[in-house]
């Protein structure tokens, strides 16, 4: 039996990417990322991307592989990451992108697009708004439609393209629990009120690290064009910012308050996963739970 893939999930601030590499340190294994924004080359303060010191020697895989003009593709990652899995003898994967974190082990296939289709949804949605398409989807595939929110536009004219692009249902492409890798996944668990402080803590930190200057650079590298990029966290809020529609304070404080929502949605999702061994994040022995966890997976 091989050696099962290691993830360390949870939401942001939670302190992943230190375990990940104490565990890796500990288990001879390398980093694997799974975290949509860290893939961007020079997004390096507003995603807490960890320095080379910071990785203690550790090989860290896919980190700064994209341009921010790259519009990011799951199924794209899901490409990159498999042969990895494949290749290192102990992978940690790491990161809160939980359909990253999904793509990368799990059984998850993405249809292809079409352009027309796509083109001539789009162009309705534009006219009418989610509600008619949303009809639509309800009528044609309930499943799909209960899981995605009615006014998400984009999501339900993927879903509809999907439908009529292979005349199956778009919830049979959704994420489901059956496993491609043997996997242990091992979420941080942090108190509500603690999570809010350290993500607090941690824009004032990004700010006071060059974030501004950052996101100002990126700019002549094509971030406002970036359909991915423009938009990730701290770096969509500073941009309004740069672009004089706010103010520097205000874009700080839309940065955690954007935080904060994001921070739910990912402990969410991550909660869903009955496969999630939930750890506390600040546990004075949490290395040696979650080594324990990891060999009880193995049987060991």
């Amino acid at each position: 039996m091989r050696q099962p893939v290691i993830a360390v999930v949870g939401p942001t601030a939670a302190g992943k990417s230190d375990l990940a590499v104490d565990l890796a340190l500990r288990l001879g294994g390398e980093c694997v990322n799974a975290d949509s924004m860290q893939l961007y080359r020079g997004m390096d303060i507003g995603t807490a991307k960890l320095t080379l010191a910071e990785r203690r020697g550790v090989p860290h895989h896919l980190l700064d592989i994209w341009d921010v003009t790259v519009t990011a593709s799951v199924a794209e990652y899901q490409k990159l990451v498999r042969p990895l899995l494949d290749a290192v003898d102990v992978p940690v994967l790491v990161g809160g992108s939980g359909l990253y974190v999904r793509a990368a082990i799990d059984d998850l296939e993405f249809p292809g697009t079409d352009p027309a289709i796509r083109a001539r949804l789009e162009a309705e949605l534009a006219e009418t708004g989610p509600a008619p398409l949303y009809a639509r989807l309800l009528e044609r595939d309930p499943a799909a439609a209960e899981a995605i929110l009615p006014s998400n536009g984009r999501r339900i004219v993927r879903a509809l393209e999907v439908i009529e692009l292979s005349g199956r249902p778009f919830s049979a492409t959704m994420p489901s629990y059956d496993a491609v890798y043997p996997s242990v996944q091992i979420g941080l668990e942090v108190p509500r009120p603690h999570l809010d402080e350290r993500i607090a803590v941690r824009v004032e930190r990004m700010w006071a690290a060059g974030l501004v200057a950052e996101v100002r650079s990126l700019l002549g590298r094509g971030l406002a064009e970036g359909r991915t990029a423009s938009r990730a966290l701290g770096y969509a809020q500073v941009l309004r910012f740069l672009e004089g529609e706010w103010t520097e304070e205000r874009a700080f404080e839309e940065t955690v308050r954007a935080t904060r929502r994001f921070a739910r949605r990912q402990e969410s999702w991550f909660r869903r996963d009955p496969r999630v061994r939930w750890l506390p994040y600040d546990a004075p022995d949490l290395l040696d739970r979650s080594l324990a966890a990891i060999m009880g997976a193995q049987g060991g």
